[in-house]
């Protein structure tokens, strides 16, 4: 893990170095002042060396201001450095996300992922830059006040430094406990996090079903887990500063009755003393900032753990071999396919499906039945568990998997929309297209008249999710946007079944011409639209349980006429 870190160091090697010798400058600078110190007690005050006294004064002075200039160099530069490699962290991290597969997704929270990429990543990015930063200091600080300390009373100073091994013994047994709280209570605020996230995304939901009352209660939840979670933090949070700051307090009652003892003796003479009643700071010092910096090491410890823990999920990879597709005639063919999301749960069992080029093939049947599984194994979002899938005789596992999916088109019931422009949410079928093709686009999804009606036209921004625009509008804007890529495939899940009457007429002429020339696989819930499909499967319990055209399964009187009959006496009724 440490070497994984320290990766992030490479890119900023010169500021580093910078930074370093900055601190290792500060840390020299603090020897200064005792020194000065005790020679004006044994020297200069004794012996009313007054130009002498100016002249240390004066030394003092430049000193600090330099050490001032160090100070800022430091705290801003190093900074920003931290900051960067956090920048890199959260572009590596969001990279990794994006190629990871529909698997991860389906069992990770919005709001977790969010959190390890915001919150995890501030803790981390103090870490690098106050870690090596204090680390340096207070070593370099340690070991000069031994050496002068030494000069003054080498008993004294054996006696302080034999209370080292006390202190680090303490520090290392509350230090587990510490890093176990406070993982739990990064696992706590994410888990807020995603509460959060989904209550706010559903908050028309939740306004339009008066429940914000539930609401309340789910996020009320995870927010006493967080309370807890920091409770048990902060409890080991302060046994350790409380244990350490009492150790460190008796350091300071050692040498008052040691260094008393000393000076009844005649071992020592009261300027030295003073000195070094003054000095021990050189020492307490540094310990009590690397005290403390242990809270602020956990935080970022457990923050990099979390992100390691999304960097080490393994990647969305073509297998080896795999070759780019080039442009698909569309013959799709399902050989003896089964798929399951677990040993558990199988949702497909043994399915043929032969697609013809240029055919609309429609999916029907019962929720659950495996429709949506079906179109999600075609662009590879999943593997299969046993069989093939076949696109122009390739097995889609040898294709590259941007290289299939450039070569499909998906309309989904649920329309996700970036909160952008009109022009950008369609420039998403093709980034590199341009202004004419995307009006065309437009025009041919049936939505170009209504753009130009809009204040800003292609320009109006959308909202999240396009929560200013109505269904239909959506809709048609993915339709475009499917236009604009003009894949030879195009898959259509329930694209229409959102929708009332009138508007699913409009958006049925939209894709009856975005169908034309393409191998389309359809599911439909109306049955009514896919009567005219150049075959028709019906999908239950993860099977093909009957396929034909329209007339031959209404004529067979099986499942699929009595699921038809069914919603026309439902229509005829309404």
């Amino acid at each position: 893990m440490i070497r994984r870190f320290i990766k992030y160091y490479k890119p900023h090697r010169r500021l580093f170095l910078l930074d370093m010798g900055a601190s290792l400058l500060v840390a020299l600078t603090s020897i200064v002042y005792p020194i000065i110190t005790r020679t004006m007690l044994n020297d200069l005050i004794p012996n009313q060396n007054y130009r002498g006294i100016v002249v240390f004064g004066t030394v003092l002075l430049g000193i600090y201001t330099l050490r001032m200039l160090l100070n800022y160099f430091i705290q801003y530069e190093g900074h920003m450095m931290g900051v960067r490699m956090q920048a890199q962290m959260r572009s590596d991290m969001f990279r990794h996300l994006e190629t990871l597969p529909y698997r991860f997704f389906d069992t990770h929270e919005t709001g977790k992922l969010m959190s390890r990429m915001t919150n995890d990543l501030m803790d981390i990015s103090e870490l690098a830059h106050h870690g090596p930063e204090n680390v340096l200091i207070c070593s370099i600080s340690i070991l000069l006040s031994f050496v002068y300390l030494c000069t003054i009373h080498v008993g004294l100073t054996l006696i302080i430094f034999a209370c080292v091994p006390l202190l680090a013994a303490v520090s290392l047994a509350l230090r587990k406990k510490m890093h176990r709280a406070f993982f739990k209570s990064r696992v706590s605020i994410a888990q807020i996090n995603a509460s959060l996230e989904s209550s706010i995304s559903g908050i028309r939901v939740t306004k339009a079903f008066t429940n914000a009352d539930k609401e309340m209660e789910k996020f009320e939840v995870g927010n006493r887990e967080f309370v807890e979670a920091r409770r048990e933090a902060y409890q080991s949070m302060g046994q350790f500063h409380s244990s350490t700051t009492f150790v460190t307090d008796i350091f300071n009652v050692i040498i008052l009755i040691a260094g008393g003892l000393f000076l009844y003796q005649g071992k020592i003479n009261f300027g030295d003393y003073s000195a070094f009643l003054v000095s021990i700071n050189l020492f307490l010092s540094p310990v009590t900032t690397l005290i403390n910096f242990m809270e602020q090491f956990q935080n970022g410890v457990t923050g990099f753990e979390r992100f390691l823990e999304i960097m080490d999920e393994p990647p969305e990879e073509d297998a080896p071999g795999a070759r780019p597709m080039g442009t698909a005639e569309g013959h799709i063919e399902f050989c003896d396919v089964s798929y399951a999301y677990d040993d558990a749960h199988p949702v497909l069992r043994h399915v043929d499906l032969d697609i013809p080029r240029g055919k609309t093939f429609a999916l029907v049947g019962p929720s659950g039945g495996g429709k949506t599984t079906i179109c999600h194994l075609i662009p590879h979002f999943y593997e299969v568990s046993e069989g093939s899938i076949r696109i122009d005789g390739r097995d889609i596992r040898g294709i590259t998997r941007d290289s299939l999916r450039r070569q499909i088109g998906i309309v989904q019931q649920d329309i996700y929309l970036f909160n952008a422009s009109i022009r950008d949410n369609i420039l998403y079928g093709r980034l590199d297209a341009t202004e004419e093709e995307v009006i065309e686009a437009a025009k041919r999804a049936n939505i170009h008249e209504y753009i130009l009606q809009m204040e800003h036209g292609y320009d109006t921004v959308i909202g999240e999710r396009g929560v200013r625009l109505s269904g239909g509008q959506k809709q048609r804007l993915s339709i475009a946007r499917v236009f604009l890529k003009n894949p030879p495939i195009l898959i259509l899940d329930e694209a229409t079944s959102a929708l009332d009457n009138t508007t699913e007429i409009l958006i049925q002429e939209a894709l009856d011409e975005l169908c034309r020339g393409r191998t389309t696989l359809v599911v439909a819930h109306r049955l009514s639209t896919i009567k005219n499909a150049d075959e028709i499967a019906v999908v239950a319990d993860g099977e093909i349980v009957e396929r034909g055209s329209h007339a031959a399964l209404m004529q067979k009187g099986g499942v699929y006429a009595t699921l038809y009959r069914q919603q026309f006496r439902e229509q005829e009724g309404a």
